[in-house]
């Protein structure tokens, strides 16, 4: 596959995630196509207002918003038998690599490498979800919590008034932040 170099899809799991990464994108000369992949968010609700902030970031920067069709049940079959795993467990493994098999599909169909927005996070394991993407050769291992990508998202997301969530966006994620509120 001949791929640009220069051009990258970032998987974008959210506008305000994103945001904290496409600076350092920047910084670095990149050009690069925003790819809304969340067929793990609870329900299409959820879904709608991530990807409206997902589309403010994309209006705001003057970048392409693509958006992959919602299929949760996809998704649940890609996680089925792990729904009991805590956060940070199995389960994440499998969803880490639903989402990133999806968005390396778009990225080698239009010849482009690819990286994601789940490593600006505190709450995602850069290594885990490098280790996933060395299967695809055009995978480009960022890390967006250097620089202080996350507190970067937070301030971009506060700027831009965007959407921000409170939880990891599915509902065995849901389920626990629920249960530690009590």
């Amino acid at each position: 596959m001949e791929t640009d170099e220069k051009k990258l899809l970032l998987h974008t799991c959210c506008g305000p995630c994103a945001s904290g990464c496409t600076g350092l994108l920047q910084e670095n000369g990149r050009d690069f196509v925003l790819y809304f992949s969340n067929s793990n968010l609870c329900d299409e609700a959820e879904y709608e207002k991530r990807l409206s902030a997902a589309q403010q970031l994309a209006e705001y920067l003057g970048v392409e918003l693509i958006a992959d069709p919602y299929d949760h049940e996809a998704w649940l079959k890609a996680v089925a038998g792990f729904e009991d795993e805590p956060e940070r467990g199995v389960r994440c493994r499998h969803c880490f690599a639903f989402s990133l098999g999806r968005t390396a599909k778009l990225a080698e169909e239009r010849g482009m490498h690819f990286a994601t927005s789940l490593t600006v996070s505190p709450h995602k394991s850069s290594k885990l979800i490098f280790e996933i993407g060395s299967d695809w050769n055009f995978f480009e291992p960022w890390d967006f919590k250097k620089k202080n990508g996350f507190q970067k998202s937070i301030e971009n997301s506060k700027k831009l008034n965007l959407y921000r969530q409170d939880f990891c966006g599915c509902e065995f994620s849901r389920r626990e932040r629920e249960r530690m509120k009590k």
